[in-house]
């Protein structure tokens, strides 16, 4: 038999050597999947819950309604950061509720220095909880190295408030910033074409002008106030100081630093904001007295919330049984199709609410809203499925988050009740079209556009074309007929009049209790207000709650479980340079994103883009 010739043997070599690194390569992807089952799924024998401890809840990244989904790569390669961590509001109420009535957990402590991001309308709900724990006789302390405002309001409700000797309590107030583009896109010659009907309708005011309207600044500045003001009467009455004191302390900051020679841990505890100025180990020691207990490390007896409420909270693998009411979260950017958690999509959640409301035993539905709109093709499909359920006989209640705005409130108007949080903000009842055209850029490039079409409106949405006059009326045209149709479904909704709906639309938006007092929403209350409605109109006493999500792939399940085990262990990596790069980049990252959500098929749509900046 002949030898192989030598580019034979070569290229066998080759192939070979590839096939045996393949094998190897899905060898060590197997053996790390089953490590990371392993890990996620057993991870050993669970620990018994300590007889005397503290419910520690160390909150860490965004507090939301709803998690996003996971990235694969991220969960396996990633670096745990707080940032990307998220924590669900109905697990840091539940395990307050459990623990209230847990004769093991005889104090609860709140570590917050990893909180990225909360609110003051999910701080508002969580308070619920904490007064209810404080009830049963047991202390409540925050401890932290230094206190953000978001992190504050949270804190304040604390019995005993410490900070390290050289940290501090941070606050300035609300505020809303934005870039504006005007300019830039005309340097570079971009045409952004804005279609908008309603007097305050500003979504598109970043890529129209060089600052914020004089209209704009007035309503943006009045629900702002109102949310500063809820703010500074929580932390007073909390913290028993004179009306006016958190205005005095931040107005007056840069005066009271300097009277304690820069201390600003020091001003912090002048002020009243805090009781104590311990470093960390002296902070432990006084946790460990006051929980009773410590463990093998020397540290105060903690359980995390995390953990706590998966040890508590019944398992159940056929789900939740009986009468009962189904609470579906819609948080995120509405578009259309089907879409992943923490982005709306107009038919996922659309099928979610049709599925939901066919199970046996469901008698009523609360719809959580957390969203400042999108598409408005997507909400649409949401508000059509909406009315079917109800067309069922299920009565369907929405409770809006911190913001539930223009795409957000056109599925809400004609739900049975409407419940806000007294931060909430809501309205902008208003219809926008935009889209970009790139003629000019690439004129300047020397790139021409030329050619024919059939008809008078032939090629008029291509980008590299200027806007045809034929579809600047038709687009007019359609963006008003939108926004009469919004008008319309608000008046019948909420049993008003066109006339007197129309002064509450035009694009304005209203904080919880303005809007309370038009007629746009029938209570201020939490979810659980917004359940308890629910219940009542279903004529049911004794029923579950069942918070109802979309199918996942076991895939989705395990990434998921991957990141929030790895995020329970508290093991945070943070890149300074990249921290600092991320917030440089942020505005344009903002702007990008924004750009990137407008893909309604008939480009309208129902955008709060103010509402990003809710606090």
């Amino acid at each position: 038999m002949s030898k192989p010739s030598l580019p034979r043997r070569v290229f066998s070599a080759i192939w070979n050597g590839l096939t045996r690194i393949r094998l190897a390569l899905s060898n060590i992807f197997f053996l790390l999947m089953i490590a990371v089952i392993y890990f996620v799924y057993i991870g050993g024998t669970p620990e018994p819950l300590p007889e005397r401890a503290a419910l520690l809840l160390n909150l860490a990244g965004s507090v939301v309604d709803q998690k996003s989904q996971v990235e694969p790569l991220q969960a396996l390669l990633g670096k745990p950061s707080p940032s990307d961590h998220e924590v669900l509001l109905h697990d840091v109420i539940e395990a307050i509720d459990y623990a209230r009535d847990d004769p093991r957990i005889n104090s609860l402590v709140m570590e917050l220095d990893d909180l990225m991001h909360i609110g003051i309308s999910k701080t508002q709900e969580i308070v619920v909880a904490l007064e209810s724990f404080r009830e049963s006789g047991k202390p409540i302390v925050a401890v932290g190295d230094y206190f953000t405002q978001d992190q504050y309001l949270l804190a304040s409700h604390a019995d005993s408030v410490i900070v390290h000797p050289l940290g501090g309590v941070a606050l300035e107030g609300y505020s809303s910033y934005r870039n504006y583009f005007r300019e830039a896109l005309e340097k570079i010659s971009v045409n952004v074409h804005v279609f908008r009907v309603g007097e305050h309708k500003s979504a598109m005011e970043p890529v129209t002008r060089d600052d914020m309207s004089p209209g704009e600044k007035e309503l943006t500045g009045r629900w702002l106030q109102v949310l500063w003001d809820q703010y500074t009467s929580i932390v007073e009455a909390r913290r028993e100081l004179s009306p006016g004191a958190i205005d005095g302390y931040v107005n007056n900051f840069a005066q009271r630093l300097a009277e304690q020679g820069g201390d600003s841990a020091r001003t912090a505890l002048q002020a009243g904001l805090v009781d104590k100025l311990l470093s960390r180990s002296e902070a432990n020691d006084y946790l460990s007295e006051l929980v009773g207990a410590s463990n093998e490390d020397g540290l105060y007896e903690a359980i995390t919330f995390e953990r706590y409420v998966s040890r508590k909270r019944p398992v159940s693998l056929t789900g939740v049984k009986g009468d009962r009411v189904a609470v579906i979260t819609a948080q995120g950017n509405m578009l259309p199709g089907e879409q992943a958690p923490g982005t709306i999509g107009g038919d996922s959640l659309a099928h979610l609410i049709r599925d939901t409301a066919e199970r046996d035993g469901v008698k009523a539905i609360v719809l959580r809203i957390n969203s400042g709109g999108g598409s408005m093709f997507a909400s649409e499909i949401i508000r059509q499925q909406m009315l079917h359920a109800r067309a069922m006989g299920i009565p369907v209640v929405v409770s809006m988050g911190a913001v539930a705005a223009s795409g957000g409130y056109y599925i809400a108007a004609e739900a049975d009740e409407i419940w806000a949080t007294p931060s909430t903000i809501t309205g902008s009842i208003g219809v926008f079209a935009a889209f970009p055209t790139f003629e000019l850029l690439l004129q300047r490039l020397g790139i021409s556009t030329d050619g024919v079409g059939t008809t008078a409106l032939a090629g008029s949405l291509r980008l590299d074309r200027p806007l045809n006059p034929e579809l600047v009326v038709a687009i007019n045209n359609g963006v008003q007929f939108a926004y009469n149709s919004f008008v319309q479904i608000v008046a019948d909704g909420r049993d008003m009049s066109l006339d007197e709906v129309d002064p509450l639309a035009q694009g304005r938006v209203w904080s919880a209790p303005d809007a309370l007092k038009v007629g746009l929403v029938d209570g201020l209350g939490s979810l659980d207000d917004a359940i308890a409605a629910a219940a009542a109109r279903a004529g049911m006493e004794d029923y579950k709650v069942d918070y109802v999500e979309l199918p996942r792939s076991p895939r989705d399940i395990l990434m998921q479980q991957l990141a929030d085990r790895v995020g329970s262990l508290g093991v945070w990596t943070q890149s300074t340079a990249g921290a600092t790069l991320s917030a440089l980049l942020q505005p344009v990252a903002r702007a990008a994103g924004e750009i990137a959500g407008l893909q309604d098929p008939k480009h309208i749509y129902l955008r709060c883009v103010a509402c990003g900046i809710i606090p």
